[in-house]
């Protein structure tokens, strides 16, 4: 994961993870909990973004 990956899934993690997966199913869930609470966002930004 790049440097400019970790600072964007702490920061935006929709973002992070559009940039790595495009609009999918990941991207939708990642916003999802980010509209549900900022850190469920970016666990899952992490998760998603390391495999």
């Amino acid at each position: 994961m790049s440097l400019l990956t970790i600072i964007l899934s702490i920061v935006i993690p929709p973002l992070a993870v559009f940039l790595k997966h495009g609009l999918g199913s990941e991207f939708l869930i990642s916003l999802l909990l980010t509209l549900v609470g900022w850190i469920p966002g970016v666990i899952y930004a992490f998760y998603v973004n390391s495999k």
